[in-house]
């Protein structure tokens, strides 16, 4: 499905409200990917609001049918850019899947995730899950609640099926980081298998986001973790319970990042900067006043080129709260958060974090020295040019001064036990030792093949 930019770009400049201080671009007219979820959002406003136009672009933003077309789509040329996954640029550059070295300027978003699961599995958890003073579950709900269920399931002989949207998305290892959390396997990668299900207590497979919820009804799967609007839209078709968002595994975690191949960024620097820029006026304006323009955004969101959803159902967690339960409608203000606490800078230590990860379940076969992970972050994630783009808005009044982070070390503070669902506080300064701090995953000198881990 393709948006089209057409009409007098000089027209829609000059009756801008700011004037772009205008970058010599090495290439204009651009075609950018994403996938049919409510985090694409920047793209749409930046397109929506005139901000590409702004900075003498002419975008194209095409929705593809899944992560690999789009990642191949980015890397082959067809589509100069992307909305991403932010564990696709990383795992590129490592050489894990599609060897290729894709670079990030612009992270796109925080949280606006969640798991879900079929009616009958939420009806085996219930009796699991205290109740709080009102007599509704009490949040967030461990994968503890789970346990039993899997077992049962186990016990005749049926496997416990999960999807995720792709092997290096966020929703896999947040779903696997529930999981874990709640004493619960959801297995190992090895060289000579990439399901991922060796030593599996649960099943996980991939399945497009937008499938999600009738991949469900059918029964295929058991739950899922996705992000927007398809948890909601379960709850909406009343075929499942959304049983933890991503924000209370993780409180404000990292999600999609902007994609492109670092080729591309050394080829066309202004291009670069230009879109960073135009990406960054409209995080600001989907977060700006309290979230005052959510409403607006829906309306964007809901048309068929971009996510196509009602627009009721995108509403329910776009404009700050989110149902569990049909009629457990819960205040969530950041459930998706787009510029506050400095969202779209690129820290190293997120993508550090990714990295620990693919590291945890076997998707980087062996251990790695502390320094691997700071190199490796520093490939990939590029918060100079982040940071000159946003200087460049600040110098012509189009952003705020205190809005941005200029100098940080490009590592975020120690996230506090008390804000992961497993109680154990995240450092990216220390990846070895996080990866030690965790007590269902790899170690160090452990490797895994098809008989399960070894060392």
């Amino acid at each position: 499905m393709k948006q089209i930019l057409i009409g007098l770009a000089a027209t829609t400049f000059l009756s801008s409200p700011v004037a772009a201080q205008m970058l010599d671009l090495e290439k204009e007219e651009l075609t950018l990917g994403f996938i049919k979820l409510t985090d694409m959002a920047p793209l749409a406003v930046a397109y929506e609001q005139g901000y590409f136009l702004d900075e003498g672009l002419f975008v194209t933003l095409e929705a593809q049918a899944n992560w690999k077309v789009l990642l191949d789509g980015v890397i082959d040329g067809t589509l100069d850019g992307a909305h991403m996954l932010a564990g696709q640029p990383l795992a590129a550059t490592i050489g894990y899947g599609t060897e290729a070295h894709i670079i990030t300027p612009f992270s796109m978003d925080l949280n606006g995730n969640g798991i879900t699961v079929s009616n009958e599995v939420w009806e085996m958890m219930k009796p699991n899950i205290p109740e709080n003073a009102d007599g509704l579950p009490q949040h967030p709900i461990s994968a503890e609640a789970l346990a039993p269920v899997v077992e049962s399931f186990n016990a005749k002989g049926e496997a416990f099926k999960m999807g995720m949207v792709f092997p290096v998305s966020t929703h896999n290892y947040e779903l696997r980081y529930w999981l874990a959390a709640g004493g619960l396997n959801p297995g190992f990668y090895s060289d000579g298998d990439a399901t991922g299900q060796i030593d599996a207590d649960v099943l996980l497979s991939v399945t497009p986001p937008p499938q999600m919820p009738s991949t469900l009804e059918a029964g295929t799967i058991h739950g899922y973790c996705v992000g927007e609007p398809w948890n909601q839209q379960a709850v909406f078709k009343g075929i499942g319970v959304p049983v933890i968002t991503d924000y209370e595994i993780w409180k404000n975690n990292p999600e999609k990042v902007f994609g492109i191949t670092a080729e591309f960024a050394e080829e066309n620097p202004n291009t670069t900067l230009a879109l960073t820029k135009a990406l960054i006026r409209a995080a600001i304006w989907l977060d700006e006043n309290d979230n005052a323009n959510r409403e607006e955004a829906v309306e964007i969101l809901a048309r068929p080129e971009y996510v196509g959803a009602d627009p009721e159902v995108i509403a329910n967690s776009m404009t700050g709260t989110f149902e569990y339960e049909k009629g457990d409608v819960r205040d969530v203000p950041d459930f998706n958060v787009f510029f506050r606490y400095n969202a779209t800078y690129p820290y190293y230590s997120d993508a550090i974090w990714y990295l620990t990860q693919m590291r945890r379940w076997g998707q980087i076969p062996e251990a790695k020295d502390d320094q691997w992970y700071f190199d490796t972050a520093e490939r990939v994630y590029r918060p100079d040019i982040y940071l000159q783009a946003a200087r460049m808005l600040v110098d012509e009044g189009m952003a705020p001064e205190d809005g941005f982070p200029w100098d940080t070390d490009g590592f975020k503070e120690p996230t506090p036990a008390e804000d992961i669902i497993d109680g154990l506080a995240y450092d990216g300064r220390d990846p070895t030792g996080y990866l030690e701090s965790l007590e269902i995953g790899l170690k160090d000198g452990q490797t895994v093949n098809g008989a399960g881990v070894e060392g």
